[in-house]
């Protein structure tokens, strides 16, 4: 069983919106954002869930939608947040496509945690490269690595625990379903 696109496009519309309300609830305490990293989560899980396509365009609007809507992130550093995120939701999603282990955990570790070392990695080129030149790579390394290790935590715990409770709930297909033989 496949989603229809007409509920991946659903749900890459929710996971957007989710980059609006989540950042807003974690930015009431002072540098949460770049501490909790919380407009990765949707993004991460509309890749995983949806596919490269949904979750590339899931990257890309949802730090526009939330910029605009909140100031949040503030324009100077738009442009590098929708590389990283559009860069997190592309890699999970074609992972996910191309890693089959025939352990569905597996894949969506291996898939989380090579897109967000892509996203990371390629963010900051951009911000050394295109929009900050430079910028020390140490300072790109304290404010993408080190400053969000808690956030890493969370989702390296967090995405794997939703995906395999939207499967169970058959919200989503499951990676490998089991045949029943009927000898």
């Amino acid at each position: 069983m496949k989603m229809s696109v007409v509920k991946k496009m659903v749900f890459t519309a929710v996971c957007a919106a989710l980059c609006l309300v989540l950042p807003m609830a974690f930015h009431s305490v002072p540098n949460a954002g770049t501490i909790f990293l919380p407009m990765h989560i949707p993004v991460l899980l509309c890749g995983l869930i949806c596919g490269w396509p949904y979750g590339g365009v899931c990257g890309l609007i949802g730090p526009l939608i939330s910029s605009l809507a909140t100031g949040m992130p503030p324009a100077a550093m738009l442009p590098s947040m929708m590389v990283e995120c559009c860069a997190y939701g592309f890699a999970t999603g074609m992972l996910m496509k191309y890693v089959h282990t025939k352990s569905a955990t597996a894949d969506l570790y291996i898939s989380l945690v090579s897109a967000m070392v892509f996203g990371r990695v390629l963010a900051g080129f951009a911000k050394a490269w295109i929009f900050t030149p430079g910028v020390s790579p140490f300072a790109w390394v304290t404010t993408s690595l080190v400053t969000g290790v808690p956030g890493i935590v969370i989702q390296l715990v967090l995405m794997p625990a939703v995906v395999f409770a939207l499967t169970k709930a058959k919200l989503i297909p499951n990676r490998y379903p089991k045949v029943v033989s009927h000898e």
